[in-house]
């Protein structure tokens, strides 16, 4: 079989730190021959880490996608630039792995949706916490019943002090916002996944600037510029799903908070309830007695009863689901109808924050 060629657009951190491994994890499927980025010497050493010897570098991505022989695009750049690029790359006959968020409102991102629509192209969003084992897991008992109707969940992105200092996760204008739009989409991501509930009604949400002007900070990366923190330094939603459903949101970079976990979830259905505080716990009522059932699965490597696929981080795993979904032209793991409900929820919440009302889908 000959490899899909992939071309790499924005060379940066989560490039570097997910994207480019984890595609040479699946060197058996894909080779990566072309990379761009504004900073032409990121994409030179990109290159010279995970391209082929003939990989070809460019500073405009429009020249990238001019090469009729790049089958798959990963878009690795800015929030603000998702939707414009990923666009362009399907209509350029591309298939596109764009990171999380989808884009930083629901209009951008039903751009991306429309184009892969009408291109035919296949279309994903970088949502890897679905491939831990205890994701995988808890994805299972919720398709075998084992929770009833899930109508209460929680989704749980919360940092006490670990803002991220680097690029321009503190520019609202590249952003779209801060925690909510950076890790929260990972924690509701996850929450809509487990309930298989994607009809949102209405939502409240609000959006701190408490501890951005801090100079007192602690913070895990060292100290941020208050000057330059324009995005919330937390923000938590109430959302109502069409069916009655219940989620509460929680995000949080910076929080005078013990309770820190990230990219988690918390349902409770009719039958059992479920978290991942500390590992996975299942709770119920058997013989009518209250039991917690704690299972061996953490967020690390997906386990390798799953799919055949075995021994590899959830990166590398989501990796090679979606190469694969290419190669076989199936769905991808990750839908982008999916995707684009949890842009749209993201929007309610900070669109509620600013007016002080409810917002309604």
């Amino acid at each position: 079989m000959e490899k899909l060629k992939i071309g790499i657009i924005g060379c940066g951190g989560i490039a570097n730190s997910k994207h480019m491994p984890s595609l040479k994890s699946c060197g058996d499927m894909a080779e990566m021959v072309a990379f761009c980025d504004i900073v032409v010497e990121r994409a030179e050493e990109a290159k010279k880490r995970f391209g082929t010897p003939d990989a070809k570098v460019y500073a405009d991505y429009k020249e990238l996608l001019a090469d009729p022989a790049i089958d798959v695009v990963h878009v690795c750049t800015p929030n603000r630039s998702h939707s414009f690029i990923s666009v362009d790359a399907l209509e350029a006959g591309k298939h596109v792995m764009c990171e999380k968020p989808m884009a930083i409102n629901s209009a951008e991102a039903k751009k991306m949706l429309d184009a892969a629509k009408r291109t035919g192209k296949k279309l994903t969003i970088g949502y890897q916490n679905r491939q831990r084992t205890d994701s995988l897991f808890m994805k299972k008992e919720a398709e075998d019943g084992t929770f009833g109707e899930i109508y209460y969940a929680k989704a749980t992105a919360i940092r006490r002090r670990a803002v991220p200092t680097w690029g321009v996760f503190l520019n609202e204008y590249e952003q779209g916002g801060g925690p909510l739009i950076d890790i929260g989409t990972h924690a509701l991501d996850l929450t809509l996944w487990m309930m298989d509930n994607y009809k949102p009604k209405y939502c409240v949400g609000t959006a701190y600037h408490k501890l951005n002007k801090d100079t007192n900070q602690g913070n895990a990366w060292g100290n941020w510029d208050p000057e330059k923190f324009t995005v919330e330094d937390s923000a938590f939603g109430f959302i109502v799903m069409d069916n009655g459903a219940t989620i509460v949101l929680e995000s949080a970079w910076a929080l005078n908070s013990l309770d820190v976990r990230e990219a988690v979830t918390t349902v409770c259905g009719t039958k059992a309830g479920g978290d991942m505080n500390g590992g996975l716990r299942i709770n119920g009522i058997r013989n009518n007695v209250q039991y917690v059932s704690e299972y061996a699965v953490n967020g690390g490597s997906a386990a390798a009863f799953y799919d055949g696929v075995g021994g590899e981080d959830p990166s590398a795993r989501e990796a090679r689901l979606w190469l694969d979904a290419v190669i076989n032209d199936t769905e991808p793991f990750v839908k982008p109808e999916q995707a684009y409900v949890v842009t749209q929820i993201l929007e309610g919440i900070y669109e509620s924050s600013k007016s002080g009302d409810i917002y309604k889908f």
